[in-house]
């Protein structure tokens, strides 16, 4: 349930609010909006009376939450929620881009990649230290050396990092070096981990499970924010499907979808869904056009010699073309928030 507070209530009048919220055991959430604040029931184990919140100084209107899915829903919160990271804003109707390798191999690799992808306009870094590969005899990544790079990108060029996650061990040392932690496909139902990054104060990109319908990703991101992180961006990065030409199949059409049943922003990984370097072009410029609010792309200055997904990497100077001409998209459709 979501309480509507008028214009003009009082911080008073709201402690009034949520005190009578939690003498009912429920538990009270404030959810800032455009103009006025609203309170959010949540932990209510069946449905809750309107009448004993109405006649409450400072309350507008009382509505109800059909979705399972309280905090990410737009029943709860119909403004766009927008992350800020840097120079980076996602959810405003801008696009910004990440951009770097799937493996940090080195420090000499991940700088000259910074820097390209920095001068083609990427707003933040991304970088593997801690792999999860299929095969226990790839790459599993550097570990903290690997953080200690991505520490060294952002000390020499300001681009904010982003990695991922794979597990709650590693959760603490991960959050000491980056900017974003990233929770990956084969986490995404890792309530575990998904609670421990809802209690981080970074924010958190959350991919899209292999198998998972929108319901269920939204479900693991409620997750996130019951636990008090709101900062949460989704991240499409394809579904398994019977094909073969690629590796995954880019749902593009849950851009549209998760917009209309979230306020989270949501961004797309079009490297991870084709798996290979001449399909991850043309699905950028999709993904731009489709008004998603952002998108990450690996890129790496040799993907022959790459310790990882190489065959999906774009050279720095695709990257480049890809930048200029997915902002022409984006000037053509407009930036609607």
């Amino acid at each position: 349930m979501l309480i509507v507070l008028e214009k003009d209530t009082t911080k008073e009048q709201v402690q009034i609010i949520i005190r009578t919220i939690e003498k009912r055991g429920y538990t009270a959430r404030s959810i800032p909006g455009g103009d006025r604040v609203s309170i959010g029931i949540l932990h209510n184990k069946g449905s809750v009376d309107a009448a004993q919140f109405l006649g409450l100084s400072g309350v507008k209107e009382v509505i109800p939450v059909t979705k399972p899915y309280k905090l990410v829903s737009r029943e709860f919160r119909q403004e766009n929620t927008h992350v800020t990271i840097g120079d980076a804003v996602f959810g405003n109707g801008t696009m910004p881009v990440i951009a770097g390798p799937c493996a940090v191999e080195s420090l000499e690799q991940v700088l000259s990649i910074a820097r390209s992808v920095q001068s083609a306009g990427a707003k933040l870094f991304r970088g593997g230290a801690f792999k999860p590969r299929t095969s226990p005899y790839s790459f599993q990544g550097l570990g903290e050396k690997g953080l200690e790079f991505l520490a060294k990108v952002r000390e020499e060029t300001g681009l904010p990092v982003v990695t991922e996650v794979m597990d709650v061990e590693n959760f603490d040392l991960i959050e000491a070096y980056v900017d974003v932690v990233q929770i990956g496909t084969r986490n995404m139902q890792n309530f575990s981990l998904l609670r421990r990054a809802g209690k981080s104060k970074k924010p958190v990109i959350l991919k899209r499970g292999m198998s998972a319908m929108l319901q269920e990703w939204l479900m693991a991101a409620e997750y996130i924010m019951e636990e008090g992180n709101s900062n949460v961006i989704l991240c499409e990065r394809g579904v398994r499907t019977f094909v073969q030409h690629s590796r995954n199949t880019l749902d593009l059409s849950v851009v549209p979808a998760a917009k209309k049943e979230s306020h989270l922003p949501i961004i797309i990984d079009p490297s991870h869904a084709a798996g290979v370097r001449d399909q991850v072009i043309p699905l950028a410029y999709a993904s731009a056009a489709l008004g998603a609010d952002g998108l990450m792309i690996e890129v790496h200055n040799n993907p022959d010699k790459a310790l990882s997904d190489g065959a999906q990497s774009l050279y720095p100077d695709q990257f480049t073309t890809v930048m200029k001409k997915m902002d022409a998209i984006r000037s053509i459709i407009g930036n609607d928030q």
